[in-house]
Order: C-alpha cells, then structure tokens, then sequence
C-alpha cells in the first residue's frame, strides 16, 4: 500500500505548522516550543518540518513576522476606516485598535514583546521591517499632528542633542520622512499603550478593575488631550 504523501494528508503544511506552534504556545509558553511536539501533534515526521523551518528559532522568526504584520495590518485597517476624521480622533482609535488585536491574539502579542525564547535572538534583518510596518500607521498620524500645527511641542520638555541624535540615527535607518519630535512622540505613546495592555494579558491589573478596558480608553483619551487639547 503506497503511503500518501505529506500535501495530501496536510495541503497546507507550512501553515499547519504555525497554527500547530501557536497552539503549543498558548498551552506551554513561548519558551517550550518544539517543532519535534509539532510533529508529534500532526502526525507527521520530523524531517517533513525541518523542509519548511530547518529548525525552531527559523520557526520562531516566522511567527514572530507573522505577528507584527497582523498588528500592523490591524492597525492600517483601523487608520484607513477612520481616514475622514481628524489626526486626534484617528490617535485615539489606533490606541483601542491595539489593545483589541492584543486582547484578541494574546500569545501573538507576548511572543513579540513578552517573555523571550531561551537561546533565541530575532534576526534583525528580518523581524526589524515586520515591527516597522507595526508601528507606521501612528507615526504617520502623529507626523500629521505636527505638520498641521496641532502636536503641542511646547508641552513637552526640551529635546536634548543626544536624544536628538539617536531619533535621527532611527529616522536614517528605517529610511521615515517623520521628524524627530514625531518619532520621538510615537515611541512614547506605544509605550504607555503597551504598559497597560502588558499588565492586562499578564493578569496584573487589580480585581477590582473589573473591565481593563474602561481603564485603557480613558489613558488613551488623556494621551490624545495632553498631546493635542488645547
């Protein structure tokens, strides 16, 4: 009896595999992944994993540009339905749109910014342009804000020559047109987003906080008044 081959019994084997791995990560961590526990849960050999990802921090890289590319198509998703409001409103969205992508895929969002795989270290030449496109569509809506006049620069304390010099270096290496003060701005604010969207996936929000959700929109909405109110 001639065995069928491995695209007959999965037609999708590349793909299964991720599913399989992130499944493995929901369960275990992101520190037990294994592609021979991958293996064993598709019934499959080892070597049929190794011709897609020759070994797991190969696999690890690819899950991880899978992520980002799902927050950043996410959060274009969210910059294009709101393309008719003004550069604050669309501020405040890109903030809830975040925390809804890492609600929805929390092994995704702690595997990119979480607890670090063992031994791993994400190439950057190929995770670094995949975190990019994560993070363009606020720098292009806070690039919008200063261009029109409405990010209030004289709120914020003076910028030093360093710092100045390591948001160009960043402004020269990723090649975006996008001031210093803007990068500067939208690098701040994913932080305090990511904070509070950290501490909720960790479960380290009080109890008594009883919809962290309530809690993010009003940060979100003092971030926006504080960087462009009057």
């Amino acid at each position: 009896m001639v065995r069928p081959t491995i695209k007959k019994q999965i037609p999708n084997l590349q793909e299964a595999i991720k599913e399989t791995a992130w499944k493995q990560i929901a369960e275990f961590g992101a520190p037990a992944l294994s592609l021979r526990a991958i293996a064993r849960e598709l019934k499959i050999t080892a070597p049929a994993i190794y011709n897609y990802f020759p070994s797991r921090d190969h696999l690890a890289t690819a899950l991880i540009v899978d992520a980002f590319t799902s927050l950043g198509d996410s959060q274009k998703a969210a910059q294009t339905a709101a393309k008719n409001m003004d550069s604050a409103a669309l501020l405040a969205d890109l903030g809830l749109a975040y925390r809804n992508w890492a609600v929805t895929y929390p092994q995704r969002y702690q595997l990119i910014f979480g607890t670090p795989i063992p031994g791993y270290n994400a190439p950057e030449d190929t995770t670094t342009p995949a975190a990019a496109w994560a993070l363009l569509p606020l720098i292009e809506t806070i690039q919008q804000l200063y261009n029109d006049g409405d990010l209030h620069l004289e709120r914020f304390a003076k910028l030093s020559a360093k710092l100045k010099s390591m948001l160009e270096a960043w402004k020269k290496f990723s090649g975006n047109v996008a001031e210093a003060e803007a990068l500067y701005t939208a690098y701040v604010v994913w932080a305090r987003v990511h904070g509070l969207v950290m501490l909720e996936l960790g479960g380290q929000i009080p109890s008594f906080f009883t919809d962290p959700g309530e809690l993010f929109r009003r940060e979100v909405a003092t971030m926006v008044n504080q960087y462009t109110g009057e």
